[in-house]
């Protein structure tokens, strides 16, 4: 973050982070508060040597984190993360149009896991496969390496398909009331074909929603689709390391109540948003990270599912659709 950004980002949070000033002390200043969170954020360090840095006592570390996480969230969301709307979703599509030449997708979505301590009492809701306690993040990216949405706090031992349908955006998208964009022809005088999001095999098969293909007999049609999905949906993957790598706070177990961990995921995600539309993408960030986390579990989908995979499959094949590359990458 530039020290243009962070003056921006601390106009927009001051009147929340200003506390009042008392005949007994002065209270900490918002550039000091600010600063001791994005601190925290940007090293994982732990509340007791912030208290050394910053000369203040630990306790007073510990709120400053936790409130000016939660006002990052408030004031910066309904800025650089606001609910989606049809034209969000034209300009998502446009660019996986561009960029991954997947027509009709809105937006790459996979889910990530925070390692955290084990919660006193939870028992082994957090417990995920991975032989871990976390809470998992699901997220909604679009092609310039922003997250549309997310859903924070569910249990690590949750499956991402199941996580994802009962979030906000996943039951509308289920119950059809996320209101996408109305299909659209992905060739000159085609059929209409729905707008889509794509993600991996933890997730259940929808008309709006694309998976690949399994990975037993596949034909050509199938290895093409399953690689220009997959092309797709690595922005996703992206995201989640650039957020990693910027917030090294995710590097190390996050020892924390559920609530703070959700307030300080949620922060450092809009934060994300807010450096990357201040600051543009720095593609040295962006690496292909291992954060494919495979939770799903078998789940029939429905025959027009089937039906809107099938012809992206043949339009990924077809003279106008392919991909010059496609074939010596399967």
């Amino acid at each position: 973050m530039t020290v243009d950004s962070f003056d921006e980002l601390l106009v927009l949070l001051s009147p929340s982070l200003q506390r009042q000033h008392t005949n007994m002390r002065s209270p900490v200043s918002p550039a000091e508060r600010l600063l001791v969170t994005l601190r925290f954020l940007a090293t994982g360090e732990t509340f007791a040597s912030l208290h050394y840095q910053f000369r203040l006592g630990r306790s007073t570390v510990q709120g400053i984190v936790h409130d000016t996480c939660q006002k990052i969230w408030e004031v910066l969301q309904p800025i650089f993360m606001p609910s989606p709307t049809e034209q969000l979703w034209k300009d998502a599509a446009d660019s996986f149009l561009k960029k991954a030449k997947f027509p009709n997708c809105v937006g790459a979505v996979d889910g990530k896991h925070i390692r955290i301590q084990l919660p006193s009492g939870s028992g082994s809701r957090y417990y995920n496969y991975k032989k871990y306690f976390s809470v998992v993040l699901m997220a909604v990216v679009d092609a310039n390496y922003k997250f549309l949405t997310i859903d924070v706090g569910s249990y690590g031992s949750t499956a991402d398909s199941n996580i994802f349908r009962s979030s906000l955006i996943g039951s509308r998208l289920y119950n059809g009331t996320l209101n996408l964009l109305g299909p659209k022809p992905i060739q000159e005088h085609g059929e209409p074909m729905p707008h889509v999001m794509v993600g991996d095999e933890a997730f259940a098969l929808h008309v709006n929603l694309m998976k690949p293909y399994p990975k037993r007999d596949l034909d050509t049609k199938k290895k093409v689709f399953n690689y220009r999905l997959t092309k797709a949906r690595r922005f996703v993957e992206c995201v989640f390391g650039v957020l990693s790598n910027k917030w090294r706070v995710f590097h190390s177990t996050l020892v924390l109540t559920p609530d703070h961990v959700d307030n300080v995921v949620k922060a450092a995600c809009v934060l994300h948003n807010f450096v990357r539309e201040k600051e543009g993408v720095n593609y040295d960030e962006i690496v292909d990270a291992a954060f494919t986390d495979h939770t799903g579990s078998f789940v029939r989908h429905t025959s027009a599912a089937g039906t809107v995979r099938y012809k992206f499959a043949n339009y990924f094949v077809s003279s106008l659709g392919e991909d010059p590359f496609q074939y010596s990458q399967i």
